[in-house]
């Protein structure tokens, strides 16, 4: 697992690099997004939750993400110029994250009738149905939710 101050002096090493020196890294508490680049605020953020939960590559993979975000602006979005970037500096990943996330730290948890567990960090307000299940909104598969 991924130790937070080695990644700091990464995140900083790839911003002096790639970047001006307008641009900081911190962590954040995000729980199911890995990493952010905020171009107002010319930040590079990481989820120190799921960077402990990382293994070393994909926390970096993560920082290579966010800084080719940065260095492609802010409407490039996942399209060619990022694409470009980001291979240029050495990410091999896709456009999401799809490690770990702390789910023993969202508050509500929710099951389909068929057994499967979904977990959410925010109220759900809606009825929803179960994706493993059906495709489709099917009232037959709702999930029950109850918070911790």
């Amino acid at each position: 697992m991924a130790e937070l101050p080695r990644v700091r002096v990464w995140a900083e090493a790839l911003i002096r690099m790639n970047l001006d020196e307008g641009w900081t890294f911190a962590f954040d508490h995000a729980k199911t997004r890995a990493g952010l680049c905020n171009f107002t605020a010319k930040r590079i953020t990481v989820s120190r939750h799921i960077a402990l939960r990382s293994e070393d590559d994909e926390v970096h993979q993560t920082l290579l993400h966010e800084v080719a975000h940065a260095i492609a602006g802010p409407k490039a979005g996942h399209g060619p110029r990022w694409k470009a970037i980001a291979a240029e500096l050495g990410y091999e990943g896709g456009r999401t994250h799809d490690g770990p996330v702390p789910t023993e730290l969202a508050p509500w948890v929710g099951t389909c009738p068929n057994g499967h567990t979904l977990y959410r960090y925010r109220r759900p307000t809606r009825a929803m149905s179960c994706g493993k299940c059906s495709r489709r909104f099917d009232p037959a598969l709702g999930i029950s939710w109850v918070r911790r």
